[in-house]
């Protein structure tokens, strides 16, 4: 299952790279409320879903941002748009027809990461 959205400012993938790290996830996501510990590559968190590790890779166009010890495999990445107009919000978990309470929950994440991106960086 996946879902999308459109944060409306204009970061290049540098700029996202650079200025979204671990340790500025709670900043810029009202469901992630706490960063525990952050090495760059790695870190732990505590979001709307409980405590995980979580892992970050520089990819092209911006970054990615992964909980490989969830259940559900849950990923998002953020990434400019072609036109440099946006950031793409994606996320994906690997589960087909997840319970309904859940989809709300990542549809509440990924509203979070607009919202929260519009407002650090707009």
């Amino acid at each position: 299952m996946e879902r999308f959205a459109l944060a409306r400012v204009a970061l290049t993938a540098q700029t996202l790279q650079s200025r979204l790290g671990i340790a500025e996830l709670a900043d810029c996501c009202a469901s992630i409320d706490r960063v525990l510990w952050d090495d760059g590559a790695e870190g732990e968190l505590y979001c709307l879903w409980g405590q995980f590790l979580v892992r970050r890779e520089c990819l092209r166009g911006g970054v990615r941002f992964a909980l490989p010890e969830c259940p559900n495999a849950l990923a998002w990445t953020l990434t400019e748009t072609v036109d440099g107009s946006a950031v793409m919000i994606h996320c994906t978990i690997a589960r087909h027809d997840p319970e309904p309470e859940f989809v709300e929950s990542i549809e509440t994440f990924v509203e979070d990461w607009r919202t929260g991106l519009e407002r650090c960086f707009g």
